[in-house]
């Protein structure tokens, strides 16, 4: 079992309170996040932010793997996630993540590629992880 962590701490309450939020890698130290940088424009980061470049990044590596597996030796893929929080009675819920893939893989059919990148799509942990709507745009090149 392979486990990650990251932390996180908040001085103060509410909309006045200010955070950060580290990972046991150190890429995020003590990276500032609040309500400004949730529900505003502010400098910092936020947890839907974080969740996106999860699933993103996990996804294009299941689908890197799957195409690997199937056969393919290059290929480009560039995804973006874009995760939604919605409001959700007197407080807030992720109710999608939504994936857009554009891809090059030299040599493999749309519907091959169809098939792949679905089965990554189901299979990737953060996709199972997650308790939302994820979908898939895929664009071959």
């Amino acid at each position: 079992m392979i486990v990650r962590s990251a932390s996180a701490q908040y001085s103060g309450l509410g909309k006045e309170g200010k955070g950060s939020v580290s990972t046991q890698s150190g890429v995020l130290d003590r990276q500032p996040y609040g309500f400004n940088t949730r529900f505003e424009d502010g400098k910092g980061t936020n947890p839907e932010e974080l969740i996106a470049a999860a699933h993103a990044s996990c996804f294009t590596m299941a689908l890197s793997f799957a195409l690997a597996r199937a056969g393919f030796a290059d290929g480009e893929l560039d995804t973006t996630a874009k995760v939604s929080l919605e409001k959700d009675g007197d407080g807030f819920r992720v109710t999608k993540s939504a994936l857009t893939l554009n891809a090059k893989v030299p040599g493999i059919s749309a519907d091959r590629f169809a098939t792949i990148a679905d089965d990554a799509k189901a299979n990737c942990p953060i996709s199972k992880l997650l308790n939302a709507e994820v979908t898939l745009e895929r664009n071959l090149a």
